[in-house]
């Protein structure tokens, strides 16, 4: 399962950050970067939330 961001939709906000800080990383200028690409095994529920809380819906997962 991957995670895919659609840039042009993310604002910065950082909820995501704040429920998978070792995935996602919201940086000074706003922009966020990806640690990881693929959700690590044990760690689908965690991840989907994540992005599940992204308010201008701007992550999504991939199988």
């Amino acid at each position: 399962m991957k995670i895919v961001v659609d840039y042009d939709k993310c604002s910065g906000l950082g909820m995501c950050e704040s429920m998978a800080p070792d995935v996602f990383e919201v940086e000074d200028d706003g922009s966020l970067t990806l640690h990881l690409t693929e959700v690590p095994e044990g760690r689908e529920d965690e991840i989907r939330q994540a992005c599940e809380a992204c308010p201008t819906e701007a992550l999504s997962l991939q199988d």
